[in-house]
């Protein structure tokens, strides 16, 4: 069969619009290819912003992919002229005693602090009275907390990013198809088949990073370990701006116990008077195709009444937008990024379980490396054996 690419991206979001970007970096014929027109609003990779930070409380094995990613949002910068990563500075808040946990990792603030001194990150530790003086933002801390703050964390605008390295990719000569239903991938020899609605294309590899549609293109053992969530996000339109001045950091703060006891958000952008918010949940599992789009008023008026009331100063519930996206996640919360099992030619990069986007440009990075004859080994500890 006559190759159509030396490799074929499936799925362009977050992770795929990086691995086209850096694989035709490396001169590697390239074919993307998604259901949808990327940047689109139906899967994992939207929301106007994304929380970015180097001392990854999630695992030590995380931060040399965020730290690259932070070196490629400036590259992309320099080189498409675009606004892509804001360091407006990242605070994490957990409560001054009891448990307190995040994407499944206790005592979030202390992991966060030791990994930002093992690899010499620039950050404070302070309580929740330093806190509120310093960030007005938030509303009657009770100054006990243990805060964990980074001055260079911030945030990241997802659609300019995957645009961005969409546009650069089909630049360094990568073909680009969109509106393109990708039903089965499989290994034929030293080649791998991806049939389409369209048509077939054959490929000497293929890099699966297709989110919420994931795990029934890769089948065993992927559809056991891929959960797909509903979450939603809110913007709540502001009463007074002043407390959100140049300062103002993004920020996650843990309130309770459990993983849902928690809020995520983001200063106002500029000239914007609305902040936007949300918080997870991992209880009701859903599909794509199934999960509801549309936010209901009382969604978001449970959201400010469970997690902003009384935290975000001058947040009212006033509801300026509310969108709804995916998470797919694995039973640890951690990443797969490795080869598939059953087929040593086909990459998984799924589930990034509620923390992908800020490592996603380093991923690209490392994953065309390792697809272009590199080194496996940085990405050993997101390998799926693991599950085993």
């Amino acid at each position: 069969m006559t190759r159509d690419a030396d490799v074929v991206v499936v799925g362009l979001g977050a992770m795929g619009a990086a691995c086209a970007y850096q694989l035709a970096k490396r001169g590697l014929k390239v074919l993307g290819l998604d259901r949808f027109a990327p940047p689109h609003a139906v899967g994992s990779s939207h929301g106007e912003t994304r929380i970015t930070r180097q001392a990854v409380g999630e695992g030590a094995a995380y931060v040399p992919l965020v730290t690259a990613s932070h070196r490629i949002w400036r590259e992309l910068e320099a080189e498409t002229g675009q606004k892509l990563f804001e360091a407006c500075g990242a605070i994490v808040i957990a409560p001054g005693s009891g448990e307190s946990s995040h994407h499944g990792k206790p005592d979030f603030v202390a992991r966060s602090s030791e990994v930002a001194v093992d690899y010499a990150i620039p950050h404070e530790i302070m309580t929740g009275a330093e806190a509120a003086r310093r960030f007005p933002q938030f509303a009657n801390l009770a100054g006990d907390e243990k805060v964990y703050y980074e001055p260079g964390g911030g945030y990241v605008f997802p659609e300019r990013c995957i645009e961005a390295q969409l546009s650069r990719a089909a630049e360094l000569g990568a073909e680009i198809r969109t509106g393109v239903e990708v039903l089965s991938i499989a290994q034929d020899g030293d080649q791998v088949v991806v049939e389409t609605a369209g048509g077939r294309i054959v490929a000497g590899q293929a890099i699966v990073s297709a989110g919420g549609w994931a795990s029934e293109l890769l089948g065993a053992p992927f559809d056991r370990l891929l959960t797909v969530n509903r979450q939603v996000l809110h913007w709540f339109e502001l009463d007074d701006m002043a407390p959100y001045g140049p300062d103002a950091p993004v920020f996650i703060w843990m309130h309770g116990p459990t993983d849902v006891d928690y809020l995520y958000g983001f200063p106002p952008l500029p000239g914007d008077p609305r902040i936007k918010v949300a918080t997870e949940q991992y209880a009701a599992a859903t599909t794509p195709d199934a999960m509801s789009r549309d936010v209901s008023a009382e969604e978001s008026a449970w959201m400010h009444r469970t997690h902003v009331d009384g935290r975000l100063a001058a947040a009212s519930a006033r509801v300026a937008k509310a969108a709804a996206c995916l998470y797919t996640v694995t039973p640890d919360n951690g990443f797969i990024i490795d080869r598939h099992p059953r087929m040593d030619r086909v990459v998984a990069i799924s589930a990034c379980s509620g923390h992908g986007f800020k490592h996603s440009a380093g991923i690209g990075e490392a994953v065309a490396t390792a697809v272009a004859g590199g080194d496996w080994k940085p990405l050993g500890p997101f390998s799926v054996s693991r599950f085993d």
